[in-house]
């Protein structure tokens, strides 16, 4: 018997999607970011879009997300994702145009693109990574951490008479009228990560039939700012993360 005889064929199951490039990833172990990479790349290549679709990407862990996903991406300044991305979608309504970012870009410095953005009703869809940190910059406060949750700018913990308290922009992305689809997901098992899935395809979907605007948020872990092992931030995500950040479809006027 040759080595070749007993050599298993690839699993094809764990195959990367078509889009994928194959190159290895930054993202530190148990990051999320790899997972809804893989999540949009497979939608992206069902819908039939490979050729037609536009990602922007600003400042942060994600910013590299051109060298994963084998489309068309136009970088943008901190927090201006959604500005770009409307002018992307206007120039050329055909294309399936979203924006990817972190929590500390959407919920701070583009806060104000955010809102606006999405109360104008603009088609392109929001992907938000929540995990309540700045991830590559130190592990700094964001907008989105929790109360009592210790950040390196916050090493005591915060706290509401100092630093304010956790920006909920997806409840406040369900309250405006230009929303169509708002959703907030995990990807922490695999029967989050095949709901995930399923709202980033019906918000793709949406954006192509020119119905509002849509969001839909990640529930995300950063172990390496929270300074924890990947399970353990699991753990700690379920037991704080979703207590805050309830998970489920917040607004869906197609599907009422």
């Amino acid at each position: 018997m040759t080595r070749e005889d007993i050599i298993r064929p690839e699993n094809l199951v764990y195959g990367k999607p078509q889009l994928m490039n194959d190159v290895s990833m930054h993202y530190c172990p148990g990051c999320s970011h790899g997972v809804v990479h893989k999540l949009v790349a497979e939608i992206i290549a069902e819908m039939g879009m490979e050729e037609k679709t536009i990602g922007i990407c600003p400042v942060g862990c994600a910013v590299f997300a051109y060298r994963y996903i084998d489309i068309d991406w136009q970088e943008a300044a901190h927090g201006r994702a959604p500005a770009v991305a409307t002018a992307c979608k206007r120039l050329w309504d055909d294309r399936l145009v979203f924006t990817y970012q972190g929590d500390g870009d959407l919920a701070c410095i583009g806060t104000c693109e955010t809102i606006h953005t999405l109360n104008r009703g603009e088609k392109i869809t929001i992907i938000f990574i929540n995990n309540a940190i700045y991830g590559m910059t130190g592990g700094q406060m964001a907008p989105t951490t929790l109360m009592g949750m210790k950040t390196s700018t916050c090493p005591y913990g915060r706290e509401p008479q100092l630093h304010g308290y956790p920006l909920n922009i997806t409840d406040i992305a369900a309250s405006l009228e230009g929303t169509a689809f708002v959703s907030r997901q995990s990807v922490h098992t695999t029967s989050a990560i095949r709901k995930a899935k399923q709202a980033i395809r019906h918000a793709f979907e949406n954006s192509m039939n020119g119905i509002g605007s849509n969001l839909v948020e990640i529930v995300s872990t950063c172990s390496s700012g929270w300074k924890t092992s990947p399970v353990k931030a699991n753990e700690w995500m379920e037991e704080h993360m979703f207590e805050h950040y309830k998970i489920g479809d917040l607004k869906d006027t197609v599907h009422p």
